[in-house]
Order: structure tokens, then C-alpha cells, then sequence
């Protein structure tokens, strides 16, 4: 069998242990222990990537002192969960991979509004994201907690696993020491690059000692935690080469962000470019000591982006996170030539959101099946009876309920209104920020294709039509529809268009245009502010009108910070705590707004383009009638209830099974 990107599955070495290939699956929170303890979940997801040819994982934040007793963060520093650890390593050590715990502490970040108590840091000052005031750590304390860091790197290695990575970045209690914007302390472990990194450097110096030099101890940096005062690239630089001078580090990566408005740039969407920080990366690897492996990381996706990476030696390891959590078996169809099978992340950073945020096991919008026992390169089971299928709807629930159907064996006929499949995800794909999100859509095609489902487009079912069919079961993927404001005056909502369907003549006629154009704000989602992007490429100016306190209350944070970053660079306008009032004024062009609490009256004039954007109803109207007939039917997405692209897509793959 040819193999593919031969430079990306070439094999490599660190610390004498062998690497199949160059891919390391990239430390991911994935929320899933309990108790402190492994769960058989979380030991599933780490064997999956394993059985899907990653030739290296790093684990997630593990508890490596007494002080991290977190329950979702497995233990390592008691003797009791050493069988568990032993379990975990041989589930991922068995297919040929690597395993490596990451060592990680969050000193005083914390993304959740609020003071954490409890938090530890280098200094006594404000985390600059939750205003957390940490208690400063003691030189005692610190030389305290570097011994349990090292003998539990050891029962790591007792253990069966490989190595470690020291997470030094995102702004965690490491890269709070190694800062000058966070360190202000005035004994040995402040001042200097040399104080500054004696925390990290006194640990390397303990874990060598107590793991030896077969054990991988790898290290990430910040490489530009976009922190005023605090680190750069030439202070990275600076960092890596003096702890390089000092220790053998088997691997270095950088990371960006910090806890503070720059949280978003450790995490890039799909406005930034493809292998985000590269240009950063190349800056820095230029003057660090070249004997050094590097992993690069930042929304590497596809296969060819990261075999030219290592063909073109600008890194030795490349680092994937989001990506794996999408496909595991990204590895395995990369070699074996079927890149177009993979299913790609989004980079919509739901995933950051589900276990970061919402403090939920991790899943992903285009993998509904994540640490199942199936997961890795997975197709369906057939069904022991066949029926006949017909969905109505072929966004992306419905979509991903088709082709699962599909390759169970049943006949499935698929319709829709449209001419093209993706729904409210093909729009989506076509605003700023959205190309990515059309590999969804993109893979439930292709897979319906190889499973047969027969597709009915352009033909907005009836009653009747399906009745015709007689089919078994009968599934609903019908959207949803906004719902008009209640300012808005029923005489006037035929001169007024939602934004879904007003957005359509912006893409389609996209020359640039005269007068204000005003979005009013009600749906708090990522595709509304991404529309209002796609606006102020046509518009002089746009203004987003919301009574609520704030854009963007309902995304991630970090996608909230690129919204807010995105918006005040354009020059986009929000008015908060306002709501249009219809008046005749507006058929000349001019646009009152009221603060809703004090009634205030502000005008907007040249208007030029009004639009809405609101919660949207269900579309059942289907359903009854397919109920009173006695079908059996099946509602999801947008039809059931307003739902995420995660939810929609989860839902479908159900429903798809459960026939």
C-alpha cells in the first residue's frame, strides 16, 4: 500500500523511545473523570486517538500535588489510583503510542467571573480575566511543591507511561512566574530571566533526576501571551534558550494567550488563518538552540498543512488537538490515502465551551460519538430489519440522521426545500468566520452518497408525498423560523425580512452601499455577529441593537473576546439595552432607539438596511399531519427545539441508530 505524506509519518525518537510518526495528539481538558478518579469514558477517548495512529498523546491537567485535588483531574500523587494509571497508560501504550501526563497548575487564572479563594501564584496580583488575587507562594512552598511534582512524574513512569509535558503557557501558574507582568517578586524566584525561571527550572532539574533520561520530559512556553508587559517572542526566546542552556528537554512547544483579553488567541477560529502562528513560530525557532525537537501547534487541520511541515523542516512534531478530538482515526485515513473521509473541526470552539466553560464531558459539533467504544474509524452496524426512511430536512440534523440510516441498511429518501443540503450551516459557511463549517455538511454528503441515500431536493414534501412513500418511520428536520419582535408592528413584518433570509441578498449582491445598515439582536449567536461583519463589507455603517446588557452573552469566551475584538476594529456599533421603535419616520430613512429603561431616544439616520434577529419557532406543521395519519415520527434540530450545531448533529446521529 502507497503511503501518504510520507514526511508526517516518517518515524522520529525522544529520549529512546520511538515515535511511529510525527503526529502528537495536543493536551485537551476533556472533563471526564469523576472523583478524582479515571473513569472508563476518559480511558475510552485516550485509547481511541491511540488506536487511531497518533504516535503520541499528552493527557490532560493531571492532580500531581496534594494541593490540585480536583474532581474531575485524575490523581497521581496517592498511591491508591496507581492501578487505574497503570490501566491508562497500557490502554494507550499498546497501539504504539506514547502516553505523556501533563503537568499543569492554574495558579490564579480561572475563566469564571469571580474570586477564587484559594488560588496560588507568584505574586499578589489581580488575575487580569476573573480579577482573582492569588496568595503568593512561599520559597519553601514552591521547593515543596516541586518535590511532589517529581515523584509523581515518577509513579507516572512506574506506571508505563513515557514521559510528561510541563504546561508553562495559557497563563497558568508557571507561565504566572515566568512573566513580568505576573511576577513581581523580589526573592530568587523573581526579577531576571534566571529568577523567573527558576521555579521551571528547578523542576526539570527534579524530574530528570527522579525519571531519568529514558523518560520524555517535554515543555510548553508561552510564545506570545498577547499581555502588555508581559511576554513576547523575544522574551520567549529568551526563556527557551536559558532553560535549554541548563537541561536536556526532550521537545519544546509554544503556546498563546493568557488569561486576560487575549484568553482567545491560545484557541484561533476560522477568522485566522490556517496554522495560525506559524509566521510567530518561525520567528522563534530561528533562535532557540536548533538541537531541540519542536511541536508546533495552532488550528492545523488538515494533513497536507501538517506534512508540509515537517517536509520543509519548520517542526518535528506537530501538535493537534481540536482536530483529534474531531476524528481520531485522522492519523490512520491520512496514511492509508483517505483524507477525504476524515471528518475536519470546525475550529468553532464548541468544544473549548462544553468542557471548559460549561464543566461538560468534551464532545465536538462534527463528532457525535466522542469516547464511545466504537468511535475510531467508525461505520454502522447494520440494522436486523430493514424499513423505509423519509426525512424532511437536509441541514445537518437531518443529514446526519440520513446517513446513518443509510449505512444501516435502511432506505432513507431525503427532501428538501432547497436545492443544496446544509440548511442554516451552508449560510452559516458563507459569512465571515464560517468556510470551515461546511466539512460538516460536506462528510454527511459524502457518507450519504456511499450509504444510498436517495435525495429528493428542490421538492418541499407534503403530507401527501409522504403518505405516497409509505414509509416506517418518518423524521423531522424542518428548522425553525425567527419569531418577529413584539415592537415590531404586524402591518409592517411583510416590509421587514429576518436576518436569515435579508443576509441571503447581502452575499448574493455584496457591492458596497450608501446609509446605515442596523441589525436588532436578540439571538446572542455567533452566525448573527458574523452577519453583522458581512454587513460592514457593504455598509458605511452598522449598528447592533440589543436590549440586553451585552453582545455575545451566549457563545465562549473566547469566542466572546474575538467577537468584541472583531467588532471594535471594523467599527461596528452596538447600542445595548436599546429596542428600535417603529415609527413613519422610518419609511424617510430615520431609525429612533429607545434605552429601555429610561426611555431615551437616540436616531439613527440614513437607513438603509433593518433586520432582525430573534428566537426562532419551531416548524411542526408537518408533524400533525403525519400523526393523524399514524406515522411514526421522529422531531430534531431546530424542529424540536432551538439547538446547537453540537446538539443538531448529536441528535441526528441518534435518531439515525435508534431506527
Amino acid at each position: 500500500m502507497t503511503e501518504h505524506y510520507q514526511a508526517l509519518f516518517s518515524p522520529f525518537e525522544l529520549a529512546g523511545k520511538k515515535l511511529k510518526n510525527r503526529i502528537v495528539h495536543a493536551s485537551m481538558t476533556t472533563r471526564m473523570g469523576k472523583h478524582s478518579a479515571l473513569t472508563e469514558p476518559m480511558m475510552q477517548y485516550y485509547a481511541n486517538r491511540a488506536a487511531g495512529g497518533a504516535a503520541m498523546i499528552v493527557s490532560e491537567p493531571l492532580s500531581m500535588a496534594r494541593h490540585q485535588n480536583s474532581p474531575f483531574k485524575v490523581i497521581v500523587f496517592d498511591n491508591r489510583y496507581q492501578e487505574d494509571l497503570k490501566r491508562w497508560a497500557e490502554a494507550v501504550e499498546s497501539h504504539d503510542c506514547r502516553f505523556l501526563g501533563q503537568i499543569q497548575d492554574p495558579g490564579r487564572g480561572r475563566h469564571e467571573a469571580g474570586r477564587n479563594p484559594e488560588a496560588l501564584g507568584a505574586s499578589a496580583l489581580p488575575d487580569d480575566l476573573s480579577g482573582t488575587v492569588p496568595r503568593a507562594l512561599t520559597a519553601f512552598e514552591i521547593e515543596s511543591m516541586i518535590e511532589e511534582f517529581s515523584v509523581s512524574a515518577l509513579r507516572l513512569k512506574t506506571c508505563g507511561f513515557s514521559g510528561v509535558e510541563i504546561s508553562a503557557g495559557h497563563g497558568h501558574l508557571f507561565h504566572q512566574f515566568l512573566s513580568p507582568w505576573s511576577n513581581i517578586r523580589e526573592d530568587a524566584y523573581g526579577g531576571d530571566v534566571v529568577g523567573r525561571s527558576r521555579f521551571l527550572s528547578h523542576m526539570l532539574a527534579a524530574i530528570r533526576s527522579q525519571c531519568g533520561h529514558d523518560f520524555i520530559v517535554g515543555l510548553k512556553l508561552p510564545g506570545d501571551d498577547g499581555v502588555p508587559g508581559g511576554i513576547n517572542a523575544e522574551e520567549a526566546i529568551k526563556i527557551a534558550n536559558h532553560l535549554c542552556s541548563q537541561h536536556r528537554i526532550d521537545y519544546l512547544t509554544f503556546a498563546q494567550g493568557s488569561h486576560a483579553r487575549s484568553l482567545e488567541m491560545h484557541i484561533p477560529d476560522d477568522h485566522e488563518p490556517r496554522v495560525t502562528y506559524l509566521p510567530l513560530f518561525n520567528q522563534i525557532r530561528a533562535q532557540v538552540n536548533p538541537i531541540i525537537p519542536l511541536m508546533i501547534l495552532g488550528r492545523i487541520t488538515d494533513p497536507a498543512e501538517a506534512d508540509k511541515l515537517i517536509a520543509q523542516n519548520e517542526a518535528q512534531l506537530v501538535g493537534l488537538g481540536r482536530a483529534l478530538v474531531t476524528d481520531p482515526a485522522w492519523p490512520l485515513k491520512a496514511r492509508q490515502g483517505r483524507a477525504h473521509n476524515i471528518r475536519y473541526c470546525v475550529s468553532c470552539n464548541n468544544c473549548w465551551f462544553v468542557g471548559v466553560t460549561a464543566h461538560q464531558s468534551l464532545s465536538c459539533d462534527n463528532n457525535p460519538r466522542v469516547a464511545l467504544v466504537d468511535e475510531t474509524d467508525y461505520w454502522p452496524r447494520p440494522a436486523p430489519i430493514p424499513k423505509k426512511v423519509v426525512i424532511v430536512g437536509a441541514g445537518i440534523a437531518g443529514m446526519e440522521a440520513a446517513w446513518v440510516a443509510a449505512a444501516r441498511g435502511h432506505e432513507v429518501h431525503l427532501f428538501s426545500r432547497s436545492s443544496h443540503i446544509g440548511g442554516k450551516a451552508r449560510l452559516r459557511s458563507q459569512l465571515p468566520g464560517g468556510e470551515s463549517i461546511s466539512s460538516i455538511y460536506d462528510y454527511q454528503m459524502a457518507a450519504s452518497q456511499r450509504a444510498g441515500v436517495v435525495f429528493h431536493l428542490q421538492q418541499e414534501a407534503t403530507a401527501e408525498d409522504i403518505i405516497r412513500l409509505q414509509p416506517h418511520e418518518v423524521i423531522l428536520a424542518t428548522g425553525s423560523t425567527m419569531v418577529p419582535p413584539r415592537w415590531l408592528p404586524k402591518e409592517a413584518q411583510g416590509l421587514v425580512q429576518d436576518l436569515r433570509s435579508a443576509i441571503l441578498e447581502v452575499i448574493q449582491h455584496p457591492q458596497p452601499q450608501s446609509g446605515s445598515a442596523v441589525l436588532y439582536d436578540m439571538d446572542q449567536s455567533e452566525g448573527t455577529y458574523a452577519a453583522a461583519m458581512a454587513l460592514k463589507r457593504k455598509f458605511q455603517r452598522v449598528v447592533v441593537v440589543t436590549p440586553r446588557n451585552a453582545i455575545a452573552e451566549d457563545t465562549a469566551m473566547v469566542t466572546h473576546q474575538a467577537i468584541h475584538r472583531r467588532f471594535s476594529r471594523l467599527g461596528i456599533e452596538v447600542m445595548t439595552l436599546s429596542e428600535p421603535c417603529w415609527t413613519e419616520e422610518i419609511e424617510n430613512g430615520r431609525l429612533e432607539v429607545v434605552q429601555v429603561y429610561t426611555g431615551f431616544k437616540q436616531r439613527i439616520d440614513d437607513l438603509a438596511f433593518f433586520s432582525y434577529s430573534t428566537p426562532r419557532a419551531p416548524n411542526q406543521a408537518l408533524w400533525k399531519a403525519l400523526e393523524a395519519k399514524g406515522f411514526s415520527v421522529h422531531l430534531i434540530g431546530d424542529c424540536l427545539s432551538t439547538r446547537t450545531s453540537m446538539k443538531a448533529t448529536q441528535e441526528g446521529h441518534s435518531v439515525g441508530h435508534a431506527l
